[in-house]
């Protein structure tokens, strides 16, 4: 595993505990294909989704950037991704 993968899979970690920054850093390294991520728009929409519901500011507008580029079936997949990930961070917080 090289240095990039594993920043990236650590701030998966982070995100998938209800870090809205590091949600957000993935949505950018997806949106764009860095940081050792490949471009996957639902998987940008989907860190972009989490990022903003968990408080994050500036994600709802990115977000919103990058459904312009998506069909409504990959949008519903996203959100659905980021909804199963955000109700498996509250249940770990209670």
């Amino acid at each position: 595993m090289n240095f990039q993968q594993a920043l990236l899979e650590r701030r998966i970690a982070e995100a998938s505990r209800g870090d809205a920054d590091a949600a957000y850093d993935l949505g950018v390294a997806f949106s764009t294909g860095t940081s050792g991520a490949t471009f996957d728009a639902i998987e940008a929409h989907k860190w972009f989704n989490l990022a903003a519901a968990c408080g994050n500011e500036e994600a709802g507008a990115a977000r919103a950037d990058v459904a312009e580029d998506m069909t409504a079936r990959e949008i519903a997949t996203a959100q659905r991704a980021a909804r199963d990930l955000l109700a498996l961070i509250r249940r770990h917080a209670a």
